[in-house]
């Protein structure tokens, strides 16, 4: 099979491999596609220091089963697939059903160094993580139920009346899927703050209004258009897009910080105590959040298919991860379509 490998920072190269085989309790899958995630690109370029050398990355993934190990009765070989890569040992599965991300011993599949993952033609998985495609739902569209996830699990991070008039800040496709999040939470009001015409234009289409912080503070731009903010989530994680959740948003604010674009960010200290807003951390999710994902974009593929900017071929990849790594104005998802060649390997 042929697998994507992180052969040095700034490089990826196809390497052949012999297909894994899956274990007791794991199912193994036959990739269809993977999408390229912001963290994939900040560890191609070291940026984040979550990816290494020799390293097989990939978590945002669909296909279909194509075996299945022992003590696995629940899955078919055949199924369209998705799963969700983060991974609980499996006697603690049931004590943090719902909550996997809070286990200290978790470990997530394509973050893992260890474990290659689904930049490849197959990969194997626990089956206990494996979720069905909804009926219907075109194959490629399930690598997109991942970043959903973590769109979904942000939302219900913020307490439920404070989604009147929300400000989103970053409309890259972590951002673009928040928008999705909050339009099946009830949110009244979506803003988004983004930079690039072309990711301003791609979050109109899903429903939200937008401001390009460019042509002025984020907070006056607000002000008059409508009023501040109720709740902000910043899905690009640095100190100059906090501090414009902190101050667009009204007193008493809760701010979901969702992107992790700084290992570490500084905040005014007053905005938080003497105005009493509230910094809310988010990091993946629950697989209650997942599932929800799953029916979600299955209800309107149609929406999700506005998010996919571009499919490659599996010898583009590392064009494509550099160019991602410049910044070529892409304005959403890039997948990686393993299901193209049909060889016999």
């Amino acid at each position: 099979m042929r697998e994507l490998v992180l052969t040095e920072i700034g490089r990826l190269d196809v390497r052949e491999a012999p297909i894994p085989q899956p274990g007791p309790g794991e199912a193994l899958i036959r990739v269809a596609a993977t999408g390229i995630c912001g963290s994939d690109v900040h560890g191609y370029t070291g940026e984040n220091g979550r990816r290494f050398p020799g390293q097989v990355m990939g978590h945002e993934s669909s296909g279909t089963i194509a075996a299945l190990g022992t003590g696995v009765d629940e899955l078919a070989v055949g199924t369209a697939v998705t799963f969700n890569p983060v991974v609980v040992p499996a006697e603690d599965a049931a004590a943090f059903a719902g909550r996997e991300q809070h286990h200290p011993g978790k470990h997530v599949i394509g973050v893992a160094k260890e474990i290659p993952a689904a930049f490849a033609d197959y990969v194997v998985v626990p089956a206990r993580n494996v979720v069905a495609l909804p009926d219907g739902l075109p194959i490629e569209l399930g690598a997109l139920i991942e970043p959903l996830a973590v769109a979904v699990h942000a939302v219900r991070r913020l307490p439920a009346g404070s989604l009147a008039r929300v400000l989103v800040i970053g409309g890259g496709p972590i951002g673009q899927s928040i928008v999705i999040a909050l339009r099946d939470a009830g949110a009244g009001t979506i803003i988004v703050s983004e930079m690039d015409a072309a990711r301003r234009e791609l979050v109109r289409r899903l429903g939200a209004e937008t401001i390009d912080p460019a042509d002025g503070p984020v907070a006056d731009q607000l002000r008059a258009g409508g009023g501040l903010a109720d709740a902000a989530l910043d899905a690009v994680g640095i100190t100059p897009t906090l501090r414009d959740a902190f101050t667009s948003t009204t007193l008493g604010a809760p701010i979901c910080l969702v992107g992790m674009g700084s290992p570490q960010v500084t905040i005014d200290a007053f905005l938080v105590s003497t105005e009493e807003r509230s910094l809310i951390g988010s990091f993946t999710y629950g697989s209650d959040d997942f599932a929800d994902a799953t029916e979600i974009i299955g209800a309107d593929p149609d929406v999700y298919r506005t998010l996919i900017s571009r499919e490659i071929d599996v010898a583009d990849a590392d064009t494509a991860f550099s160019a991602l790594a410049a910044g070529d104005g892409t304005p959403g998802k890039v997948l990686v379509r393993f299901d193209r060649e049909e060889e016999t390997r």
